[in-house]
């Protein structure tokens, strides 16, 4: 698995629209990202979270995120405009 480096998009499965990308990592004493989604702001998503990283790409587990990022994720593309 490559490893995490702030910039990479961010997937909710692979072959998806990128959802968001990471904004910083953290492997000390909690190992975590913080990742910004689209129309939502930050997010602090635990690495026991991260399902796969490659190619750039950060691809998350939906079933360990919380509620509040499920919802966010949900809407992260919601003012891109259809016609483009």
């Amino acid at each position: 698995m490559q490893r995490i480096q702030k910039g990479f998009d961010v997937f909710i499965q692979d072959g998806d629209k990128a959802v968001g990308a990471v904004r910083q990592v953290y492997l000390g004493g909690k190992p975590e990202i913080v990742i910004y989604v689209e129309n939502a702001g930050d997010f602090v998503v635990p690495i026991s979270a991260v399902k796969d990283v490659y190619a750039e790409k950060v691809v998350l587990n939906p079933a360990a995120l919380s509620l509040e990022l499920k919802q966010a994720l949900g809407h992260a593309h919601d003012v891109e405009d259809p016609n483009v």
